[in-house]
């Protein structure tokens, strides 16, 4: 069944009924080049009335049609004495298995299953005339009633054709076989790419905290030795120049910190469990009040605020944001965090807002991106990495994650678990 015959000797005139024109051409095309004579029409009925006035040698027609689909094409034409002895074969996915079942009910001949390729189209419609001939001889019909996820359902075709019919079903699931064997092998291959990917990046992330850290910290201390050994020796440029350079250690330090808190978010496994929300932003904020006990901060947090996911790489959520919270809130008298819940179109979305410097929404697009920045690191410090780190999170959950801002009046974040 999937050999491909030479060109027929004599011209035989082929029916195609497709209602996508581009499907259609493709169908024309490779039918032409077999020196068929191939005529159209763009959906069931319209192909009906031209199998009746062209009497064609066999009918290709698609199952899901405008005005008349597939099935009941078929059915028209086996219905018709003077149509019935031409074989009919029906373009389908077979995605349901109900499918078969009506194919044998309208006493479908063959089905080419989508995607098809040259030549299994060719094979499928040389099969189906080279064996016409025999079914011609041997017209023994039987009455066959099956019962098929509890529908009772009585099956008239000839023996032939029934066996046709399932051995291309047969074919087909034997072909999808293949290419799903096919798939798994490219994600068996893909997924040990993966894992050799992570176990670089593993090594790379080591020898970014070893071997970026140590001339970090050399620099560190000789300069602090400079200072506290030769400060007689330094006027107060020199000094200042001294610790700017201190302070550019420090950053550098923040920022290989978190990249690679960023990679390790990327590659850790969600371990899911019921997290209050409510209560990890109590525990966040309580740690941030003590590290600035000179602030005053009016905090508002529902209690309980219940969302299934990782409870660690949430906590790494919560503290990214409500430390922005915390830091661009820090030139406010009357600074204001909260961190609540709310039903938006049909979904559960968190919220954390405060009424700080906020920032453009002209720039929003850029919030998530690692290294970007709505503020100079003189006013707010910071490495851009936190909202990326958040981002990556929420997406891993499966979830959505957007801000809302105007610049004096604070910033909105919401996501979703």
């Amino acid at each position: 069944m999937t050999e491909v015959a030479e060109n027929p000797t004599t011209t035989a005139t082929i029916l195609i009924a497709e209602d996508s024109p581009t499907q259609a051409e493709k169908l024309k095309y490779i039918l032409k080049g077999q020196n068929y004579r191939v005529v159209a029409a763009v959906n069931g009925r319209a192909a009906l009335e031209l199998a009746r006035r062209e009497k064609p040698t066999l009918v290709i027609s698609d199952v899901v049609m405008p005005e008349m689909d597939g099935y009941q094409l078929c059915h028209e034409i086996k219905s018709d004495q003077a149509l019935s002895d031409i074989p009919v074969i029906l373009v389908t996915t077979l995605s349901d298995p109900q499918d078969v079942i009506r194919g044998l009910e309208c006493r479908a001949d063959n089905f080419i299953i989508k995607p098809y390729d040259e030549r299994y189209l060719l094979s499928r419609v040389q099969f189906v005339l080279v064996n016409h001939a025999i079914r011609e001889a041997d017209r023994a019909c039987i009455g066959v009633e099956v019962y098929f996820h509890g529908q009772r359902h009585f099956i008239t075709a000839d023996r032939l054709q029934i066996l046709n019919l399932l051995l291309s079903t047969y074919e087909a699931a034997i072909q999808r076989n293949q290419e799903l064997t096919l798939a798994k092998n490219e994600l068996r291959r893909s997924n040990a790419s993966l894992e050799a990917a992570n176990k670089e990046l593993e090594s790379f992330s080591y020898s970014v905290s070893h071997d970026l850290r140590a001339p970090l910290r050399a620099i560190h201390g000789f300069t602090e030795m400079v200072l506290d050994d030769g400060s007689g020796q330094l006027d107060e440029t020199g000094k200042e120049r001294l610790v700017r350079v201190q302070s550019a250690c420090t950053r550098m330090g923040h920022l290989i910190d978190d990249l690679l808190n960023l990679s390790k978010v990327t590659r850790s496994e969600l371990n899911r469990t019921e997290v209050n929300l409510g209560a990890v932003a109590k525990s966040v904020l309580t740690e941030l009040q003590k590290a600035h006990a000179d602030r005053h901060v009016t905090v508002r947090v529902d209690d309980p605020l219940t969302a299934n996911g990782d409870g660690r790489l949430l906590q790494i959520v919560l503290e990214n944001l409500l430390g922005n919270a915390w830091k661009f809130t820090s030139k406010k008298t009357d600074a204001v965090i909260e961190v609540i819940s709310k039903k938006q179109d049909g979904e559960q979305v968190f919220v954390v807002r405060d009424n700080g410097a906020g920032f453009d929404r002209a720039n929003a697009k850029n919030l998530f991106g690692a290294f970007q920045r709505m503020h100079s690191a003189d006013e707010f410090p910071g490495t851009g990495i936190g909202l990326a780190t958040v981002q990556r999170i929420i997406q891993r959950h499966g979830g959505r994650i957007w801000a809302e801002s105007t610049p004096g009046e604070g910033a909105a974040f919401f996501f979703t678990i």
